[in-house]
């Protein structure tokens, strides 16, 4: 089992940058492939990027490519999303998952709370 708190998240302007942190607990934090989600007031939670077991692979939601970087710490239990050249449409709760290799929110059975990232225009 492994417990899940995100951080970093924030106000920031268009144009500008936020890391995200994902700190795990538990010690079995490099068996689990990791993602990040988001969602938006009104809006069903939606994939960002998501890394593999060992961080040898991500991948990425269309809207996010080139942008975004997903990243993995096992020894430090972190899972990290750094995010630039931000848009008012990333402003949503952002979530990270433990589990399977996946897009889809079904495929992760480990939930942090969200930290919320807003941008202005």
């Amino acid at each position: 089992q492994v417990q899940l708190v995100e951080s970093g998240g924030g106000l920031v302007q268009a144009g500008g940058s936020l890391r995200l942190s994902c700190a795990a607990s538990g010690r079995t934090f490099s068996r689990y492939a990791m993602g990040w989600f988001r969602q938006a007031p009104g809006k069903e939670r939606e994939f960002v990027a998501a890394v593999t077991r060992s961080g040898g692979s991500t991948t990425y939601a269309d809207s996010v490519k080139g942008r975004f970087t997903i990243s993995r710490d096992n020894a430090g239990k972190t899972v990290y999303l750094q995010m630039k050249s931000l848009k008012p449409e990333d402003t949503a709760a952002y979530y990270c998952a433990a589990g399977d290799y996946s897009t889809m929110p079904g495929g992760y059975g480990y939930w942090g709370q969200g930290t919320q990232v807003a941008v202005s225009s």
